[in-house]
């Protein structure tokens, strides 16, 4: 993906000021649909477990980061799991704050777009110097690639991967000795979607052609079909490529848009890789739905926390297309609604990221932060309160605060910020709530509980709840286990502010994790209030709801469902 003022942008790409054929439109062929299904089934043969010898081969002379066993790993052997975001540097070389924004909202990792200068202005050994220095400073790993090789053999103005491997080569001095804080992303999205298959020999050419110069860096390489790899080619050749890597610290890269929009498809692919043990990073994705279709971010997130496997989200700011921009105009404290998903939503950036040890030399951070003061409520209305508190302390610093609302002995996270306030939403009306809050530390260190606080929401008004729908459906299954999603529509005519929705599982099933909603289940009855990004559903719109949950051998779905007390209908 590249975004900058002279470029329009796409959510499967990149185009130069005219949009290229999109890969929404080519999979919407039939032809197309059925080489994609068969390629498809081609990569999970080839990604099915391969000996144990082949598949756990440890890295050769591993020096920084590096691969094992199909991790990420630090110098260390601890492991490591990206969070963080891509920043469009190259574009623009004046924003130099944003590195330090990124980390202050909590991200372990920044992808920086650099030129080799065969496309855009080149990065000169210095600028990409000083690069390293501010991820250093700013105690994140860096991940820098080169953008020029985007689309390459469908977009005629990108370069080749022989032409960025030579450009890193003439880097080497900059980058000798950075292993334990640099990844080499060799080209970003280095095909289109024309003859896919002619991706694999030259990404293994181009790994050589590095490896043969000396460097022992963790590498990474994007996907072709403009990194979607919707036809299954990387996929499909992922072990040959990473076992040409003679040191096997290779680490593949997905690009996540419109072509992942159902649960499935998100979890076939991940999935397929941490199967066979190869090193996975989601290395962009979007949220916000587009002409092509609506890419399933709160999946993406969910699984790639549950598979404890990295993700950078597209992108921190300059985006032609703003709707992509975490923050909006290069400001953290003016982050979009995209931005505050991926930040401060569930399976964000402030609630798992953690900080790579390297920063912590041979002692890193073990010490708590002391507890936040008592919350106070304040702006109480039948669907929200705001709290506030007294910051809690650290040896270093405080990285954020979670939210938790407490029924008995249970927890459940209300909300996250890197502030101490914020305003929880989706409550039912004229309940009580008991809440506390809990500090972190950008170490993963987690404080003790504050003292509650209690409050009861605002007796309501209108009929909520009234025209509503819900269709539940099992996405897939495993042993003991499923996931599943819940789409509620409205089918009244005015939008819904606001929901907790009811239902009962029949057959003895739990959530185990949850994504648009917060669950709180007693037995077999589940409640489910909304996040605050699924909270309204307009009139004739509708939001969905995803979870993970575990089952014995019958997983009948529920058969009743309410919204804000009201009867759903069920579809």
């Amino acid at each position: 993906m590249f975004s900058a003022d002279l470029f329009t942008h796409s959510t499967h790409g990149a185009a130069v000021r005219t949009v290229r054929p999109t890969t929404g439109t080519t999979l919407r062929n039939p032809v197309a649909l059925l080489l994609a299904a068969l390629v498809t089934v081609l990569g999970l043969l080839a990604l099915s477990p391969a000996p144990a010898h082949a598949v756990s081969r440890p890295a050769a002379a591993a020096t920084g980061l590096h691969i094992g066993n199909g991790r990420l790993l630090e110098g260390n052997g601890n492991d490591f799991v990206m969070r963080g975001v891509n920043h469009a540097h190259t574009w623009y070389p004046g924003e130099t704050q944003s590195l330090a924004d990124v980390k202050a909202l909590g991200a372990n990792t920044v992808r920086v777009v650099l030129s080799d200068g065969y496309r855009w202005s080149r990065n000169s050994p210095q600028d990409v110097a000083a690069v390293i220095q501010s991820c250093k400073a700013n105690r994140l790993i860096c991940v820098l690639e080169v953008h020029d090789t985007t689309g390459y053999g469908e977009d005629l103005a990108a370069g080749t991967l022989d032409h960025a491997a030579d450009y890193w080569i003439s880097l080497k001095d900059v980058l000798a000795g950075q292993e334990d804080y640099v990844i080499i992303n060799i080209g970003n999205e280095p095909w289109g979607n024309t003859n896919p298959a002619g991706w694999t020999e030259p990404t293994v050419a181009a790994v050589k052609k590095l490896r043969a110069a000396g460097f022992q860096h963790t590498i990474m390489v994007d996907a072709p079909n403009w990194g979607q790899d919707w036809q299954g080619v990387m996929r499909a050749n992922a072990r040959t490529v990473y076992d040409a890597d003679t040191t096997g610290n290779l680490l593949f890269s997905i690009h996540m848009y419109s072509v992942f929009d159902t649960a499935q498809e998100i979890t076939d692919y991940l999935n397929a890789f941490v199967t066979a043990k190869l090193p996975l990073v989601i290395g962009e994705f979007g949220g916000p739905a587009d002409q092509y279709g609506d890419p399933d971010e709160d999946t993406m997130m969910a699984a790639a926390e549950q598979l404890r496997l990295g993700y950078l989200a597209w992108s921190w700011s300059g985006n032609t297309d703003p709707v992509l921009d975490l923050a909006i105009d290069f400001d953290p404290a003016r982050l979009s609604s995209w931005g505050r998903r991926i930040f401060h939503g569930a399976n964000g950036i402030a609630a798992t990221s953690r900080e790579a040890t390297v920063f912590g030399g041979t002692a890193p951070d073990t010490q708590a932060p002391t507890a936040p003061g008592t919350p106070t409520a304040s702006g109480v209305s039948s669907t929200s309160v705001t709290l506030t508190w007294p910051a809690a302390g650290d040896n270093v610093g405080i990285a954020g605060y979670d939210v938790v609302r407490l029924n008995g002995t249970t927890e459940t996270t209300a909300a996250s910020t890197t502030t101490t306030t914020v305003t929880v939403s989706s409550l039912t009306a004229d309940t009580a709530y008991t809440f506390a809050v809990y500090a972190k530390d950008a170490a993963g260190n987690r404080s003790p509980r504050s003292a509650t606080v209690t409050v009861r929401t605002e007796k309501g008004t209108g009929t909520p709840g009234a025209g509503c729908s819900v269709r539940y459906r099992v996405s897939s299954e495993w042993p003991g286990g499923f996931q599943g999603e819940i789409t509620i529509g409205n089918t009244g005519t005015a939008a819904i502010s606001g929901w907790t929705l009811g239902f009962s599982f029949p057959n003895g099933q739990t959530i185990s994790n949850m994504w648009g909603g917060t669950p709180t289940q007693n037995g077999a009855s589940v409640t489910v209030a909304a996040a605050s990004y699924t909270s309204t559903v307009p009139a004739g719109g509708s939001v969905t709801v995803g979870f993970t949950g575990s089952k014995s051998a019958t997983n009948a779905s529920p058969t009743a469902f309410t919204l804000n007390g009201a009867a759903c209908t069920t579809v």
